[in-house]
């Protein structure tokens, strides 16, 4: 019988679990520094505020998460596969679980067209091209979909800086954290790589900004009739928000293409 290639590889499910028993790790950490040290405002409002601009605010938050989730996964000479029970892993939220499957997100109809035919093949193009961006010697900030999800935060962040007040808004709060998570999680999967031994939590990863994006559109139509947005201010959100969410899905199927193959 042949073997399977993959059977020593974590699939998407896999890394999935381990994720979700990491994130429970680090909230429980949040926690633990909010109570100590009192904070009141959300930690991207603090970010906001503390920062030089949006984008330095978004950096920060995404460099924080980072730092929280790394400290849970272990240097490479300690990793045991068989060390790990899988089951004690899974935490999903209620969210995850009943409202959206991004296994059953149809992808059939939100590819975009390939214009790379247009440009030259010289070595500059290539460094700035989304295929060099997911090779180890591409940058993230080559990234399309990054890019498009960090444009996004910005633009909300700004709109923040011009009425604090939304910042005291449960709702508001979800949504503006949820719509920088996109950002976060994508930041987090790309720092694992593209490599097949480590692809299956580039997906994973992936896979929770498209439920981020989800939940920040589901949000967003509860505040519709908000103050908090002018009647254009929601109709543009809601559209760059629903191309990002159809982007990110066309994202993870990518990297599914990518991790088992054309077969």
């Amino acid at each position: 019988m042949k073997e399977n290639p993959f059977d020593d590889i974590w699939d998407e499910h896999q890394w999935e679990s381990h994720i979700n028993h990491i994130e429970q790790k680090t909230e429980q950490l949040r926690e633990f520094l909010e109570t100590t040290f009192g904070e009141e405002n959300p930690r991207w409002y603090k970010l906001l505020k503390e920062s030089s601009s949006e984008q330095d605010a978004i950096d920060a938050f995404i460099e924080e998460e980072l730092m929280f989730e790394d400290a849970y996964f272990p240097d490479d000479d300690d990793w045991d596969d068989e060390d790990y029970d899988e089951d004690d892993g899974l935490f999903l939220d209620e969210y995850d679980r009943d409202d959206f499957d991004a296994d059953e997100f149809d992808f059939d109809d939100l590819m975009s067209d390939d214009d790379e035919e247009d440009f030259d093949d010289g070595e500059d193009w290539k460094m700035l091209s989304e295929d060099y961006a997911t090779t180890d010697y591409g940058s993230i900030e080559n990234l399309e979909i990054y890019q498009e999800s960090r444009e996004l935060a910005t633009s909300l962040l700004r709109s923040v800086d011009m009425r604090s007040r939304a910042a005291t808004q449960d709702d508001f709060n979800l949504f503006i954290s949820d719509v920088l998570q996109i950002s976060a999680k994508i930041a987090a999967g790309y720092a694992l790589g593209f490599e097949q031994d480590v692809l299956g939590g580039n997906i994973a990863y992936s896979k929770k900004a498209l439920y981020a994006a989800n939940r920040a559109l589901n949000t967003l139509q509860t505040m519709r009739k908000s103050r908090i947005f002018k009647q254009i201010d929601y109709q543009t959100t809601h559209a760059r928000l629903h191309e990002l969410r159809n982007d990110v899905g066309v994202y993870v199927q990518e990297l599914r293409e990518r991790f088992y193959g054309e077969n």
